[in-house]
This record gives C-alpha cells, structure tokens and sequence, in this order.
C-alpha cells in the first residue's frame, strides 16, 4: 500500500504509542486493496488483530485500536475508543471494511 507503513502500524499494538493514528489517512485512501484480500493477507499487513469477535457461519471481525485509550491500561481491558473494523465472510476474504466511530477527515 503506498505510504501505509505496515511495521509501524504492527509494532503499536493497541494503538497505544499513537503510530496507527498517524497512519489511518494512508490506509484510508488504500482501504479497496483490502477488499476481498484473505485473512492471512490481512494479518500480514496489519499484524494480529487487538480483538477478534467470531460470529455464525464462520464470519470473524477482526478490531484494530486506532488511538490510545482505555485498552492501554493494565489489564487491558475492551474499550470503546476508535477502532478499525475488518470484517470477513464465510470464505475468509474481507467483505466489509469500517471504523467504529467517523473515518479521519479528508
């Protein structure tokens, strides 16, 4: 993805060094690359997900923290800060890609 910095996006987990913040308007403008891209092409790219939710029929969604929050305290507990939002379908491809609060201005 041009100018989407994959290692740094990995390297904060939870968002909690603000790095992925920094990187959402470079993976915003790429975001139809992830589009039918499979579950091991995503946690390539993105690293393993903060949350994973399973849901029937073999969807997953996979949550990515965008910004530091809650999540970053001990014990890490589920917060509702902003998070990026993959969801896949029975196949393993992404079929859905949101955030769970307004995408970063243009």
């Amino acid at each position: 993805m041009p100018g989407f910095d994959a290692a740094a996006w990995r390297q904060d987990v939870r968002g909690c060094a603000g790095q992925r913040q920094l990187l959402l308007r470079a993976l915003d403008a790429n975001r139809e690359a992830l589009y039918n891209a499979h579950v091991s092409d995503v946690a390539d790219l993105l690293g393993r997900p903060d949350e994973e939710e399973l849901q029937e029929q073999t969807q997953r969604v996979y949550s990515y923290y965008v910004a530091p929050g809650p999540q970053c305290a001990p014990g890490r507990p589920h917060a509702a800060t902003r998070r990026l939002m993959i969801r896949f379908g029975s196949l393993g491809t992404v079929t859905e890609v949101l955030y769970s609060a307004p995408a970063p201005a243009q």
